[in-house]
């Protein structure tokens, strides 16, 4: 494995140098070509949102800049791809908010259980796309190396199962669940007494179909579009925690690029967005209709079971409140008033 990630760097590199040596010399003279990689399924919301980005930041741009997708795992894992942007090998990747916790604890806020609501996604929007919020995840983002350009919906994640009917949380007692390397999303699975398995994202269809883990948290739009369906068979909302997939840009080759352009990115994300956030709800309620189709039971939270998860977990901020700034908490939960 880290042979062939050395190689894949190797090859981002040599790659990264034909690309931007195109614009280097002169400000306008050539196309500018920057590639974006994500590992989302094709027909995802945020596979659309990038979609709608490349065709926004093209049009305006009247084809002299272009924005070079690789979806789908195809350069990698969202870890591996955001590590060749701090590099400077590869100029933009996405990564999920659970997975940009191994860059920056600060993003561990997000995983936190219940720590955010649906029916408060609007308050929370504003606050990262203009607001305080949003401008603090930034500054620290440009201390790693990067540069955010688009807060994606990913959406909230919901319990699946390969093999067991899931209701209340002593359902999931002893589930073998697949999870990110986030420590707060392992700190849930063990609160639920479930028992963790970190694993890529490329790689867990296979694990449910071998049996190597039994289920997974995800969105509904996300594990149909990556056919997890196939080996599903029941599944709970849930909705324990909220993710983003962040696209995000390495700092210093946004800094070289002309302010132009520079400017064409950031309104280019701030459209796409709108775009990308407007249609993740039907996509999402489309989905719940592809589960049933496929024989999957999807069990309906009664209020006491989200009650018996929230308290269950609860304990799990109180894990990590030495970790995740005070500030940044209180930014967080000021959304949800």
């Amino acid at each position: 494995m880290r042979n062939r990630i050395m190689k894949l760097t190797a090859s981002l590199a040599c790659f990264g140098m034909l690309l931007l040596g195109a614009w280097s010399g002169g400000a306008h003279a050539k196309t500018i070509t920057l590639r974006l990689a994500h590992p989302m399924a094709p027909g995802n919301n945020v596979t659309l949102g990038y979609e709608k980005f490349k065709e926004i930041v093209e049009k305006k741009s009247g084809g002299s800049v272009k924005i070079q997708i690789f979806g789908n795992c195809m350069l990698g894992s969202d870890r591996v791809t955001m590590e060749a942007v701090q590099r400077g090998t590869l100029e933009m990747a996405s990564s999920s908010s659970p997975n940009m916790a191994s860059f920056s604890p600060m993003f561990m806020v997000f995983d936190l259980p219940y720590v955010t609501s649906p029916e408060k996604q609007p308050q929370l929007y504003k606050a990262l796309d203009d607001g305080a919020l949003g401008g603090y995840l930034s500054k620290e983002c440009e201390k790693i190396g990067l540069k955010p350009i688009m807060f994606s919906e990913y959406g909230y994640r919901n319990f699946v199962s390969r093999d067991r009917e899931i209701t209340g949380p002593a359902s999931l007692a002893n589930m073998k669940v697949r999870t990110t390397d986030s420590p707060v999303e392992v700190a849930v699975a063990k609160a639920l007494v479930m028992n963790p398995a970190p694993i890529a994202w490329g790689e867990v269809y296979t694990a449910l179909q071998q049996g190597t883990v039994d289920g997974e948290g995800n969105t509904f739009s996300l594990l149909s579009d990556a056919k997890h369906t196939e080996v599903l068979k029941f599944a709970a909302t849930t909705q324990h925690n909220y993710s983003m997939h962040i696209m995000m840009i390495n700092a210093k080759t946004f800094a070289s690029l002309p302010p132009d352009i520079q400017q064409l990115l950031v309104e280019s994300g701030k459209e796409a967005l709108v775009y990308q956030r407007s249609i993740t709800a039907k996509l999402e309620n489309d989905a719940v209709g592809k589960f049933r189709a496929a024989g999957i039971s999807i069990h309906e939270l009664t209020p006491a079971e989200r009650a018996e998860y929230k308290k269950l977990t609860r304990p799990v901020w109180d894990q990590f409140k030495d970790k995740i700034p005070a500030e940044l908490m209180t930014l967080l939960l000021e959304t949800q008033k």
